[in-house]
């Protein structure tokens, strides 16, 4: 009798250890197999790391989907330019996955972009040219979308009374160049011409909004414009050799079909002498004498931040106005200056300087 009491004590005895050591000090539980199992009975006590610090530390990864319009010069920049800026807010390659996919300059292709971006549930959608913009925000209204390389946001996704801010779940950067200032530099450079063609692909609604401010701006300076609209690029060798026919100069915003075939542009206006001014620095390298243009990396940089800061939560992209680039060059191609005579003024800087 005696040796069973005493081994009913000492069973008792071990089973109130085992529960005094499964408790710490707090009364949460520790070192048992439950808590192993990944209970959150501790997560109410624990302070949780910021986003900014779980992104540097390498524990969390975003993933951003990037849907990029078409492959030129300008949108290339801006593309790396938001990799390149978001990273390093971010505090590293680690804290970011970028998924970049390229429509070919196709519309219907960057919907599917956008739809497999939503179904796969990325933090943030980058947006690079308008058409990419209207297609992320027919895509959905949950998913922070920045834009970027969209002059006119309001024209874009069509918002009467545009006030700077989209509201709900976009925001972006704009590469809007002054327009008025594009036009005084042709009368700069070209005081004696008297008509001016302007050619830009009607399908995108932002080059439309810019032939059209820049029109107004060069008949008040005294000039005859006409508009030369073409669909896509099998339009463009026809409705450029009508333009060059019919003018001394020759006006092109920034169109990212135009981009796509400055060369062609090129093979067109150049022989025949008539010069092009170009609405941005990519477009001019391949077919323009002068532009008034930003950095596209520069305007990318800028949207990356914009990205970190929503991802982090440190501002609210409902909230965020659309950004502007924050200086304009004049700059000029070397090479097609000395082919058409053009001396550039002091003021001009060359492409590739």
């Amino acid at each position: 009798m005696k040796k069973m009491l005493a081994l009913a004590l000492a069973v008792t005895m071990g089973l109130s250890l085992a529960a005094c050591g499964g408790k710490d000090a707090a009364g949460s539980t520790a070192g048992t197999p439950e808590a192993a199992e990944g209970e959150d009975s501790t997560a109410d006590t624990e302070t949780p790391a910021s986003a900014e610090d779980t992104a540097a530390s390498g524990e969390a990864k975003y993933t951003v989907g990037i849907c990029q319009l078409v492959q030129h010069e300008a949108l290339d920049a801006a593309t790396q330019g938001f990799m390149d800026g978001l990273t390093e807010a971010l505090g590293g390659e680690e804290a970011v996955e970028f998924d970049l996919q390229n429509a070919q300059n196709d519309s219907n292709t960057c919907s599917t972009i956008i739809n497999s971006f939503v179904s796969g549930d990325v933090d943030l959608i980058l947006a690079n040219a308008t058409p990419a913009l209207q297609a992320a925000q027919a895509g959905t209204n949950e998913i922070p979308i920045l834009g970027t390389s969209v002059t006119e946001y309001g024209v874009a996704l069509g918002i009467d009374g545009f006030d700077g801010t989209v509201g709900g779940n976009i925001s972006g950067t704009s590469d809007l160049a002054p327009l008025k200032e594009q036009a005084a530099m042709l009368q700069e450079l070209f005081p004696d011409a008297k008509n001016v063609g302007l050619v830009y692909c009607t399908t995108e609604a932002n080059s439309k909004y810019q032939v059209d401010e820049v029109q107004k701006a060069l008949e008040e300076l005294g000039y005859t414009c006409k508009q030369y609209g073409f669909s896509d690029s099998n339009d463009l060798t026809s409705v450029a050799t009508t333009a060059v026919d019919e003018n001394e100069v020759l006006y092109v915003p920034t169109d990212n079909t135009v981009a796509s075939n400055a060369e062609l542009l090129n093979n067109i206006a150049l022989p025949a002498k008539v010069p092009v001014i170009a609405g941005e620095e990519g477009i001019c390298s391949g077919c323009g004498v002068a532009t008034l243009s930003i950095s596209y990396y520069d305007l990318g940089v800028g949207t990356g931040r914009m990205a970190a800061k929503i991802l982090t939560g440190e501002a609210d992209i409902a909230d965020m106005p659309i950004e502007y680039a924050p200086q304009f060059t004049k700059k000029y191609n070397a090479a097609a200056c000395e082919a058409l005579g053009i001396t550039p003024p002091e003021d001009y800087i060359a492409i590739g300087e």
